[in-house]
């Protein structure tokens, strides 16, 4: 507050007048009288702007990984131009739906002391049908909400989608709640590496969105996502993103049997860096089922220390995120969402994949339906 008597200090020899009579602001009290009730409109107009961005009761700023809400903008020395914005209450589950044991209280209990976090399971034929569908249904999800990514749509509005589409096929959205997530599916814009909380920013013209589903299902999970243009992309951005999309259909080409889970990363990290760009080592693929996250991790990176060797009937994401930058990330306050250090941007894709006896099966893979927002895919 001291500021203040400064800034009037500097001010004491300038004289304001009234723009509509000319007289000095101590003599312009008629105008004002007389102009208020337009001069009240335009603030009126802003608080109604203000409002339609999504500043409306009940919308407030994620903290604590999801456990608390805050109604101010926490303090951060940001690394980019995105900033976090007020989040919308929970949405709803119908209470016929089928849900995870994290659903109510935040807190999976199976997941973290499963013997599936240490041995990779082989999937039974019932399984890996329950698999399929459910891979499927995050499909036409994920589909759904890439259908109204454009210029002044919110990533809150891409959540309502998901979150909609997801139950009325009968699915619950994993993320919902799970170690306190507070929406049914992550948006990461620009420099957001992953785990991005949708909310009440609108989606501008030259920004990329990654959209990031998981379906819960007949017991089961399946996850994938996809990096989308908004509007007019520059070129620099264009190029990691179809970077990053090779990475992982070159990463999907060496699945088979027999193979190791290290050589993953070493593709990925061959291709992203002849291209001139960097891979994330912090996050990485992980196995699927019944269980959300366990056995095997898959890192994207090279000279990697994963373990083990792909049998037919593993199940796994693969979902490589690639900076332009470094590969370096920082946790904003939410305690969810990661960002590039040097505020540069980042890309992603992912599928959840089945070992089979010859070969990979892409259990999320793209329909004839799937939105054609890719330009490399229809040359």
């Amino acid at each position: 507050m001291a500021g203040g008597s400064d800034a009037m200090d500097s001010t004491a020899n300038i004289t304001l007048s009234c723009a509509r009579c000319g007289k000095t602001a101590n003599l312009q009290y008629d105008c004002f009288k007389a102009s208020w009730s337009s001069h009240k409109s335009v603030h009126m107009k802003a608080k109604e702007e203000e409002n339609s961005d999504g500043s409306r009761e009940g919308w407030l700023y994620c903290a604590k990984r999801g456990q608390s809400r805050s109604p101010k903008l926490p303090h951060f020395d940001w690394t980019g131009g995105l900033r976090p914005y007020p989040i919308s209450p929970y949405r709803v589950v119908p209470p016929h739906i089928d849900r995870p044991d994290w659903a109510v209280d935040g807190i999976p209990k199976i997941e973290p002391s499963s013997d599936l976090q240490h041995v990779v399971e082989i999937k039974t034929p019932e399984q890996i049908e329950r698999m399929r569908e459910t891979c499927r249904i995050g499909r036409e999800v994920l589909d759904a909400a890439a259908r109204i990514i454009r210029p002044g749509v919110t990533t809150d509005e891409i959540d309502r989608v998901v979150h909609e589409t997801t139950v009325a096929a009968g699915g619950y959205p994993s993320p919902l709640n799970y170690h306190f997530f507070p929406k049914s599916c992550c948006t990461s814009i620009n420099e957001v590496i992953c785990h991005g909380i949708p909310d009440a920013r609108k989606l501008e013209d030259g920004d990329i969105v990654n959209i990031d589903v998981t379906v819960y299902y007949k017991g089961v999970h399946g996850d994938l996502n996809e990096t989308y243009f908004v509007g007019n992309v520059d070129e620099a951005s264009r190029q990691l993103v179809q970077c990053t999309y090779e990475c992982l259909e070159k990463a999907i080409s060496i699945v088979k049997p027999g193979v190791r889970f290290r050589e993953i990363g070493e593709v990925i990290n061959r291709h992203a860096t002849m291209s001139g760009f960097s891979v994330v080592k912090s996050y990485c693929g992980h196995g699927i089922g019944e269980l959300f996250h366990c056995a095997p991790n898959i890192p994207h990176y090279g000279r990697n220390k994963a373990v083990g060797v792909m049998k037919a009937g593993q199940t796994f994401t693969i979902e490589p995120m690639i900076n332009a930058g470094v590969w370096r990330d920082r946790m904003w306050p939410d305690g969810w969402t990661v960002v590039t250090t040097d505020g540069k941007r980042s890309a992603q894709f992912e599928h959840t994949l089945l070992v089979t006896e010859t070969g990979v099966e892409v259990l999320t893979a793209r329909l004839p339906s799937s939105p054609k927002v890719y330009p490399w895919l229809n040359e």
